[in-house]
């Protein structure tokens, strides 16, 4: 009887928002870039090789991975200052090769927005401009490290808000730069906005259709890291994140799946996402996302609470966690269980 009140109830806030803001939720709706990395109709069509090259729009990041261990070093060079937009965002490409192709393509780049991810020493993963613009940034040495975590975040993300100095602790870098310091030297991080995500209160957050975007380029980018040889990830899914995160569960190839402060993951519970990987969550007792209506109701909503009993994931504690970006914040319990789980201490 309660599950129906509260599906009643989800109804009814759903029709007041549909009816309410439409108007005001479509002018945030965002749409989602898909495909290929930019400049890939170029690459086609470039026969500097003297062969055709793989198609980056049906290629897959094993078949990647085996080109490029086929090419001589020169070659790779060549490719890299062609065509470095496509190098850097073809997943499955040599993680070393990609880092130089993107600060290629930061340097180049006339958009402000993009000057600190250009600053030396940064280790840019992906760089795709279109749309708000997404990048994937890496802290540690991904080659050398026994445990690699990808940080996905939730809405308002995008290339100018990346690292934004303001609610730190609520961007991928701010997230993934935390739980790199407070873990061991074999331990590297990803902080992966890799997608397009909803922009405020909009309808957007309350759908899954750029979550389902999302989850397919994440799981092409796991699968990427994979080919080039690197460890089974474990993934940690802030907010909306944590749609994308149980969308592509059974594709991630990830031992540990974290969902921190999450709306839901589009599935009932652990068993509906199909994923081996072990399933933990957290949320503390002052984040907002507990007054959202956990049920999915005519495309509305994304389901049951992955903190909820019922879910069957493993807890996190919390208790010194505050709000909805808090779990990071250095001297947290949420942030020290997270490193044991990055680094294996909790299996």
């Amino acid at each position: 009887m309660r599950r129906f009140a509260r599906t009643l109830a989800a109804v009814a806030l759903a029709a007041t928002v549909v009816a309410g803001t439409a108007g005001w939720a479509s002018g945030n709706t965002q749409r989602a870039v898909t495909g290929p990395p930019p400049g890939s109709a170029s690459w086609r069509a470039d026969g500097v090789l003297g062969r055709e090259l793989p198609d980056p729009a049906r290629v897959t990041p094993a078949q990647v991975q085996a080109f490029f261990l086929g090419l001589s070093g020169a070659e790779q060079r060549t490719l890299l200052e062609r065509h470095p937009s496509v190098v850097g965002n073809l997943d499955g490409a040599p993680v070393e090769l990609r880092y130089r192709a993107n600060a290629r393509a930061l340097r180049a780049s006339r958009d402000p927005r993009y000057s600190g991810l250009a600053a030396p020493g940064r280790q840019i993963l992906a760089f795709d401009p279109r749309g708000r613009g997404q990048v994937a940034e890496v802290f540690g040495d991904l080659r050398s490290a026994r445990h690699v975590s990808v940080v996905v975040p939730g809405s308002d993300i995008d290339a100018g808000t990346f690292d934004r100095r303001g609610d730190v602790y609520g961007t991928p870098a701010g997230m993934a730069k935390s739980l790199y310091a407070e873990g061991g030297p074999d331990h590297a991080v990803i902080a992966w906005a890799g997608y397009t995500t909803p922009v405020g209160l909009s309808l957007d957050a309350a759908t899954g259709t750029l979550a389902e975007a999302g989850a397919e380029r994440l799981t092409r980018f796991t699968a990427g890291l994979a080919a080039d040889g690197l460890p089974a990830p474990v993934v940690f899914c802030h907010s909306y994140g944590s749609v994308v995160c149980g969308l592509a569960a059974s594709g991630l190839g990830a031992t540990d799946l974290v969902v921190l402060g999450s709306p839901g993951m589009r599935a009932d519970d652990v068993a509906g996402l199909r994923t081996r990987a072990r399933v933990w969550v957290a949320k503390d007792d002052t984040d907002w996302i507990d007054d959202v209506p956990y049920v999915e109701v005519a495309g509305l909503g994304h389901g049951a609470d992955p903190a909820g009993e019922d879910f069957g994931a493993r807890r996190v504690p919390a208790r010194e966690a505050e709000g909805h970006t808090g779990y990071f914040v250095p001297g947290t319990d949420s942030l020290r269980a997270f490193v044991a789980i990055a680094e294996g201490v909790s299996r």
